[in-house]
């Protein structure tokens, strides 16, 4: 049961955002320095960011060569360039507003692993450059010449470098957004489950000790990206789980570093702390991990197994020490979806992996719209 001053000092605010990872946390900051004097509250279902904010591989990227290619095959040329475009400028942002060192930045690189398969795009990769060229000035993927001494396996037949992209940490991230959160005077409620909203009289449900606590709002942010269709049914909205692992220190130095991508961008491994961390392989079974429930494949832990000892360390692969999974969103398209549901009801949801390069730009837009209710 509530007490007195719990219902008079803390149901009421101006702006409730629900989702506590990056496009929550960097809605609720951007929204309170627009408006200092408004009550901002920010209710997150987990102890942590519940979907893939802080699980993710902490990739600072905005799309592989095959990725590109792939985008191409479905969208036309100035959407894909706008998809790129709105990447790159996002991680441009989130750098030049919290610093590199905070955000453990760094600009190691990305490269892509090119197998028999993906022979072909290598065909296209001076096309790319030139679709590309109006956003980067100069061009942004080429073919290493040598990259044997990197170690992998017989299947990778060359390696293409994007200069342009880098790595973070993406619990630092969190801890920033966190940081900022607290001094612009955001409330931050963790373990706050919203189990429904009511649209018309701007109530936020939630569930605590089987009492159903109504928090309610001038204006509501929804930022829980996969878990949104629980509170707004009508969603075009697919949850996609992907798998992370992490594998003990390894006994000397790995000869690499950067954003690495395999598969098409599917697969993705980098060095840190002379571990490595491999993850994805999700589209060797979309339809089970279509899911909202954290877990293990074993498919897809076996595929990616395959590769960290067939392709990355065919030599000397190491044990793994860690893994866990982190739980995105997918639509019809690669944009997120920032729209309204109702009056002074608001959503930035379904960011397509690209959490960490969009999440601040997607919560600018959805402060915009807020405004303008």
């Amino acid at each position: 049961m509530l007490s007195f001053w719990e219902k008079k000092n803390f149901l009421k605010h101006d702006l409730i955002v629900i989702g506590g990872g990056i496009v929550g946390l960097s809605t609720a900051i951007q929204y309170k320095e627009l408006f200092p004097d408004q009550s901002v509250l920010v209710l997150e279902r987990g102890l942590f960011p519940s979907g893939a904010s802080s699980k993710n591989a902490g990739f600072a990227c905005f799309g592989s060569l095959t990725e590109i290619l792939d985008d191409l095959e479905v969208l036309p040329k100035e959407e894909v360039v706008a998809l790129v475009k709105r990447r790159y400028e996002g991680l441009l942002a989130i750098r030049k507003r919290f610093g590199d060192a905070d955000l453990g930045f760094q600009a190691h690189g990305g490269f892509e692993l090119i197998t028999h398969q993906e022979a072909p795009a290598l065909e296209r990769l001076d096309e790319i450059n030139h679709l590309l060229f109006p956003i980067f000035e100069q061009p942004v993927f080429s073919v290493l010449p040598e990259h044997k001494n990197f170690g992998f396996g017989p299947k990778v037949r060359s390696v293409v470098h994007n200069a342009f992209e880098g790595e973070l940490d993406s619990g630092k991230f969190i801890n920033i957004l966190w940081q900022q959160s607290n001094q612009n005077g955001v409330k931050i409620l963790t373990g706050a489950k919203a189990t429904k909203i009511i649209p018309d009289e701007r109530i936020v449900e939630v569930e605590d000790f089987n009492e159903k606590i109504h928090f309610k709002a001038t204006k509501i942010a929804v930022c829980t990206n996969a878990f949104a269709p629980s509170l707004l049914p009508e969603l075009d909205i697919r949850p996609g789980r992907g798998l992370v692992m992490v594998t003990a220190p390894l006994s000397h130095e790995i000869p690499w570093k950067g954003a690495f991508h395999y598969d098409k961008g599917y697969v993705y491994f980098r060095n840190i702390d002379n571990r490595l961390l491999l993850g994805g392989g999700r589209n060797k079974d979309f339809e089970g991990e279509e899911t909202t429930d954290f877990g293990i494949n074993p498919t897809i832990r076996e595929y990616l197994l395959g590769i960290m000892n067939e392709v990355i360390f065919p030599k000397n692969a190491p044990k793994i020490e860690m893994e866990w999974s982190g739980i995105m969103a997918f639509g019809a398209d690669k944009r997120p979806l920032v729209q309204k549901s109702h009056p002074n009801v608001a959503m930035a949801i379904r960011l397509g992996g690209m959490g960490v390069a969009i999440g601040w730009q997607t919560a600018s837009e959805l402060v915009n719209l807020l405004r303008e209710t």
